[in-house]
């Protein structure tokens, strides 16, 4: 498996690493990886109609009393 060494990193990121990875219950090394994997992970495609979906049920949606136009529609001219 591939290795990767990480120079001159300051001591502060260093700690900072080791106390996110304390809270993550991980060692070091397990929430470095950790963060280059997301890094450099596609993000998952926004599908919009989900998201409105969603967003209407968080804030628990609207009441439209809309009645469909069942007349034909008539065809476009392209004249």
């Amino acid at each position: 498996m591939p290795a990767v060494t990480v120079r001159n990193l300051s001591e502060e990121t260093h700690n900072a690493l080791k106390v996110r990875a304390a809270l993550n219950g991980r060692s070091t090394e397990a929430e470095i990886r950790h963060i280059l994997v997301a890094a450099v992970s596609p993000k998952p495609r926004l599908k919009i109609g989900s998201e409105l979906a969603a967003f209407g049920r968080r804030y628990g949606g609207i009441d439209l009393n809309l009645k469909r136009d069942r007349r034909p529609i008539e065809p476009a001219e392209f004249e």
